[in-house]
């Protein structure tokens, strides 16, 4: 996945492969970045998902907040005719 034209996939590559690399780091700073790490890739993947849902969902689907939103207008458009 690309944001802002950065490669999220790739960078987190290079984070992973400098870390490994890295001989004077703490075990508390490893671990962190580590988390933080782990923490991207989960957001990342759970983007791509909501992105691939939200462009494959077929147009005759209604949410549920669509279908409520349309149940409202609907009620106020009753009104309406009741009282004019």
């Amino acid at each position: 996945m690309t944001i802002d034209n950065i490669d999220i996939e790739v960078t987190l590559q290079k984070v992973e492969k400098l870390l490994s690399e890295e001989k004077g780091l703490s075990p508390a700073m490893r671990s962190m970045v580590e988390l933080l790490v782990l923490l991207i890739t989960l957001l990342v993947g759970r983007l791509n998902r909501t992105v691939a849902t939200a462009v494959s969902r077929p147009q005759g689907i209604r949410t549920a907040g669509e279908k409520a939103r349309r149940r409202v207008r609907g009620r106020q458009e009753d009104k309406r005719a009741v009282r004019g």
